[in-house]
């Protein structure tokens, strides 16, 4: 059965180029089981390809007239040696190693005349582990959606019998009672006027704000910072991942009154100020960031994309890391209130107004000569929060990895698993050499703001300071 894409999905297709895809998607690293043959990442591979009846959207390629999407439509058989592929690499506890391969594999985009996702699985021939690259084209679901399918394919406990992977199983939507036409035709009327409404005050206040009337209002548009990170989008990319125990986020919210989410946007901002000044960029003004907005209705299952993304100013010129979270605190509270006394709808259309100019300058190539909305995309999602399995094998963690947005910068993902913050960092390699140091300087910036409400002489610039440890990657730790 064909699916209607709406306009949004659409634009993931409309703007997708061979520098700048718009797949997401997820490092997984897993325990093979003690009792494993050596053999059990091939067996696993032969028996992922035999599922090749799939349900939708993962049955389903895009069809389009004169290049323009037009709908979701069934194809007659999956090509399994695409979908799912095997690959070797020498040691999986080379994290640094690993993080480069799997940026090797986020870099092209996917055959657009096949479903758009696919599965690698990524094997050594030293560790009793393996690892699980996932990828899925945006326009097939936002973060929410494809996290409540793929957490759909995992148990809580191991077992080799009734193994279905998530590709094949049944998605059969609920059957819903209908709406009156009336009542649909006039509440949409309704609705739209009510958004639109909302969207000519939201310009009101911007236009308040750029005169200089009253600055009590989110960011305008197209103000970010010029970095060595954003720009021009091209070919290749580059990626890291880490781990912090987010029991400790949340005690360290409770403590400093903010939520996790602030607390961590705190860290990120941080961390890339420590980042830019590797590469001789030091800035008094703030950077932005994109903070995504989830439009869905509570409990609401349907696939496709239902998001707004709205720029939120972080901190500047303080160099006490309890100060700069005050700041990232009052600037973000801004942002949520215009977005919660707004019809979500409004901010649909902003993100979609923003967003093309956007789009426009990089399809001209003109990214490099004007601001970027932002400098770095941070967005968050709960995961599930006991151990799970893959059949029967654990999931030891899963890296969330994102596109990235026009005008560059770092896309910063994390997804909470089994008690842990599990975070991805992607961003175009055209200017810097790695985001390992960024990884680290997360780490450095999260255990500086844990201290900082009983040590206030703790600096900012003294993040990178100290030397380099060993990193353990969790795939070296037991799971209990």
């Amino acid at each position: 059965m064909s699916k209607k894409l709406t306009f949004l999905d659409k634009t993931f297709w409309i703007t997708e180029t061979e520098a700048n895809p718009k797949h997401v998607a997820s490092l997984q690293l897993l325990k093979i089981p003690a009792d494993a043959t050596s053999d059990y990442v091939d067996k696993l591979l032969a028996e992922m390809r035999s599922f090749d009846q799939a349900t939708a959207p993962f049955n389903c390629r895009v069809s389009t007239l004169m290049g323009y999407p037009v709908k979701f439509v069934p194809v007659e058989k999956l090509d399994m040696q695409y979908h799912v592929q095997l690959h070797n690499i020498d040691d999986l506890n080379d994290k640094p190693a690993l993080n480069l391969f799997v940026a090797s594999l986020h870099e092209p985009w996917l055959d657009r005349d096949k479903p758009l996702w696919q599965y690698h699985l990524i094997k050594d021939n030293s560790t009793q582990q393996f690892a699980l690259y996932i990828k899925i084209h945006h326009m097939c679901g936002d973060g929410s959606t494809l996290i409540r399918w793929f957490q759909a394919g995992y148990s809580q406990s191991p077992s080799s019998e009734g193994f279905v992977p998530v590709w094949s199983m049944d998605r059969t939507p609920r059957i819903r009672s209908k709406t009156p036409w009336f009542k649909a035709v006039f509440g949409g009327i309704w609705g739209v006027l009510i958004a639109c409404k909302d969207s000519i005050w939201i310009w009101f206040r911007l236009l308040i704000k750029l005169l200089r009337i009253n600055k009590d209002y989110m960011p305008l548009p197209f103000t970010g910072t010029k970095t060595v990170l954003t720009g021009q989008v091209k070919k290749g990319r580059a990626l890291s991942t880490l781990d912090i125990d987010f029991g400790r986020v949340k005690a360290l919210s409770k403590r400093l009154r903010a939520s996790a989410n602030e607390v961590m946007l705190c860290v990120f901002d941080i961390a890339v100020h420590r980042q830019l000044k590797d590469y001789g960029q030091t800035f008094e003004k703030p950077l932005y960031t994109n903070m995504p907005i989830n439009l869905r209705k509570p409990g609401e299952t349907t696939y496709g994309n239902k998001i707004a993304i709205v720029p939120v100013e972080l901190a500047h010129g303080q160099t006490d890391p309890y100060l700069r979270l005050r700041e990232i605190i009052e600037n973000h509270r801004k942002v949520k209130r215009a977005a919660t006394t707004s019809h979500p709808a409004s901010f649909s259309y902003y993100t979609l107004l923003i967003q093309a100019y956007a789009i426009i300058f990089e399809m001209l190539g003109l990214s490099n000569w004007v601001r970027p909305i932002a400098n770095i995309l941070v967005s968050n999602m709960p995961g599930p929060p006991e151990t799970m399995y893959f059949k029967d094998s654990q999931m030891l963690a899963a890296y969330p990895i994102s596109t990235i947005t026009p005008g560059g910068g770092v896309n910063i993902t994390m997804v909470t698993y089994n008690g842990r913050a599990n975070i991805g960092l992607v961003c175009c390699n055209n200017n810097i050499d790695s985001l390992e140091p960024l990884a680290r300087y997360c780490i450095e910036a999260f255990d500086m703001l844990e201290k900082c409400i009983d040590d206030p002489s703790l600096n900012i610039e003294d993040i990178g300071e100290k030397m380099d440890e060993e990193e353990t990657s969790i795939a070296d730790n037991e799971v209990i």
